[in-house]
Formats: structure tokens, C-alpha cells, sequence
């Protein structure tokens, strides 16, 4: 789950860029989102890369596999 690192909740994200990468026109090879935070204005991206089986996350938000402090 993707959260802000500011409010700790994912409630107020939202998606304001979104790309996906087909190499060889069938298999998705990249994601990379854009996300801003509508409560403090935080932003940040996540990134799928599937060659190297691998998600990365840079700015102000959060990857996590737990349930987020606040719904």
C-alpha cells in the first residue's frame, strides 16, 4: 500500500501522472505513478520495474505491506 509519509494514511492520495512501458508490446515491463497528497500537498512516485522484479518509491511517500494508522 502506498501512504503518505506526512499523514500516514493513503486516503488522500491521488494518481496525477500514471505511465506503463510495454517492451515487446505484451508484457508490461514498467509502472511509475505520480502521486499528490490533497490534505498536505506532499508528492511522490512509485515505480515497478519488472526485469529487475524491484518497486521503488521516492519523495514523500510510503510502500508498506501493514494496514495504514489512520482510514
Amino acid at each position: 500500500m502506498i501512504t503518505c509519509s506526512n499523514c500516514e494514511t493513503p486516503q488522500f492520495l491521488q494518481i496525477t501522472q500514471s505511465r506503463v512501458y510495454f517492451e515487446d508490446g505484451e508484457m508490461i515491463n514498467e509502472i511509475s505513478e505520480t502521486y499528490e497528497c490533497t490534505l498536505c500537498g506532499s508528492t511522490g512516485q512509485y515505480v515497478y520495474d519488472e526485469d529487475r522484479d524491484k518497486e521503488t518509491v521516492t519523495g514523500d511517500v510510503d510502500l508498506t505491506t501493514e494496514r495504514p494508522k489512520f482510514a
